[in-house]
């Protein structure tokens, strides 16, 4: 049976200001869900909220995983349990290399695997191929001077090794030449199966065109105002953010895309 991630009347925010204001999302092993909005519309609050992000508080609804409680867990409960997450901004850590942190995480994950170092590390760069790393790269610190598209990369090298249930990739796709997009959404689709789901949060439709998303949602004000199919981006790629709200009867003044 297909896991199922379900987000309910979900309200949260930061500082005391309310960011989700009754959120609703069901996303299940085997679908790609796009989630489009403009700047503020509280996308990326989404993601970190659903991998527990602790500047975050949550002020009502539910997150469950396979009906398991998501909120009650902390946030490596939550990898454990098949949640990942690819940061818009991924982290620098000096000191340790990407071999041996994505070791210990696989680990982590997967306890029942003897797996050691040098045969982790053979894994890592026969998965890394088709995002064209080169054998040094696992050995550099962890996305210390690491360029734009190459800290993208290392996040989705992180994702197809760890094989989580359900992926959220948070503007993935910012900061990336055409070549980084095709080698990263390819990457991605080459995941797609039953074992597999993600919600990739994005701006723009470019990387879509790779990945042909099952469902595709509109986020306003917090919520989810509108879903449809491919058809949805490319609507929101012809008319932009501010038609396609007005059509729902959402009325704003500036939209930055």
């Amino acid at each position: 049976m297909a896991s199922v991630l379900n987000v309910s009347g979900l309200t949260a925010g930061i500082e005391g200001k309310q960011i989700l204001k009754g959120l609703s999302l069901e996303a299940k092993q085997g679908e790609i869900h796009a989630i489009m909005g403009p700047n503020g519309s509280g996308k990326s609050t989404l993601a970190n909220v659903i991998m527990g992000n602790p500047k975050y508080e949550v002020t009502g609804g539910k997150i469950t995983l396979d009906k398991k409680n998501v909120l009650e867990m902390q946030t490596d409960e939550r990898a454990k349990a098949g949640l990942f997450l690819s940061f818009q901004y991924p982290f620098e850590i000096q000191g340790l290399t990407f071999s041996k942190f994505l070791h210990a995480a696989y680990k982590s994950h997967y306890p029942m695997e003897a797996m050691s170092l040098v045969k982790f590390r053979a894994k890592l760069k026969e998965t890394a191929k088709p995002l064209n790393m080169g054998e040094d790269f696992i050995d550099r610190e962890l996305n210390v001077g690491f360029s734009g598209g190459e800290k993208k990369r290392a996040e989705i090298l992180q994702m197809m090794v760890l094989r989580p249930k359900i992926a959220i990739l948070d503007e993935t796709d910012s900061g990336l030449d055409i070549d980084s997009l095709k080698l990263v959404s390819q990457a991605i689709e080459r995941m797609r199966s039953p074992e597999f789901g993600a919600i990739v949060i994005t701006h723009y439709k470019r990387i879509l065109n790779y990945l042909k998303p099952d469902f595709v949602h509109v986020m306003h004000d917090g919520k989810i105002v509108k879903s449809g199919g491919m058809e949805l981006a490319q609507q929101l790629e012809e008319k932009g953010y501010s038609e396609i709200l007005a059509e729902t009867g959402i009325k704003i003044l500036e939209v930055k895309d």
